[in-house]
C-alpha cells in the first residue's frame, strides 16, 4: 500500500470525526463591497423610456431583469416585475427590462416592440440584441434580476422564477419601507 493512500486512510475517518465540530460555526461575515453596477452597454433601442443609463439612475432602487420574450420562465415572472413597479415607482423604484434575445426572432425590433405591447409592460425596456449588457453584467440564464442599491451597488442577484416575497422584502428595506 503506498504512502499517499495510507495517508488518506487515516486521514478521511478524523475528518470526518472534526467535521461535526464545524458544522455549527457560522461562515464567516463577507468583506467584499458589493459591485457597482455595470452601465447598459451596446443597447439598440429603448421602449416606454428614453435611453437610461446606471449612473442617471442613482438615488434610485433599480430592479433590472434580464429577459427574452420567447423564454417561459420569463413570463411567469411578468406578473411579479409588474406589480412591483406598479406599487414601488412612485416611491423611487425603477424596473429596467433588458430584453436579450435567445432565439432569431426576439432580435427583431418590431416583433419586442410588439410583445412589449401585447404583454402590458410599461416600465423601461432596453434591446439588448448583441449581449453586450448582458456580458457586461456577466448574465448566463433567463430569467435573472438584479436589484441595485440607491449607491448603485448590486446588492441581490436571483436567477429563474419564485422568491418573489424576498425579492419584495429586499425592494422595501432598499426604499426604507416598513416590512408587509
Amino acid at each position: 500500500m503506498s504512502r499517499s493512500l495510507l495517508r488518506c486512510l487515516l486521514v478521511f475517518p478524523l475528518a470526518l470525526i472534526a467535521l461535526p465540530a464545524f458544522a455549527g460555526t457560522p461562515p464567516p461575515a463577507p468583506t467584499a463591497v458589493a459591485p457597482v453596477a455595470p452601465e447598459f452597454a451596446g443597447i439598440t433601442h429603448w421602449i416606454n423610456s428614453p435611453p437610461l443609463s446606471m449612473r442617471a439612475l442613482r438615488g434610485k432602487v433599480v430592479l433590472v431583469d434580464f429577459w427574452a420574450f420567447e423564454c417561459v420562465n420569463c413570463l411567469h415572472t411578468l406578473p411579479h416585475l409588474k406589480s412591483l413597479y406598479a406599487r414601488y415607482k412612485d416611491q423611487g423604484l425603477v424596473v429596467v427590462g433588458v430584453h436579450t434575445p435567445e432565439l432569431q426572432v426576439e432580435r427583431n425590433r418590431s416583433n419586442l416592440v410588439r410583445a412589449v405591447r401585447k404583454l402590458g409592460i410599461d416600465y423601461p425596456v432596453a434591446q439588448d440584441s448583441n449581449d453586450h449588457t448582458w456580458n457586461a453584467w456577466g448574465t448566463r440564464y433567463w430569467p435573472t434580476q438584479y436589484l441595485v442599491g440607491r449607491d448603485g451597488r448590486v446588492v441581490l442577484k436571483h436567477i429563474g422564477e419564485g422568491q418573489y416575497q424576498a425579492i419584495e422584502d429586499a425592494v422595501r428595506a432598499l426604499l426604507a419601507l416598513p416590512p408587509t
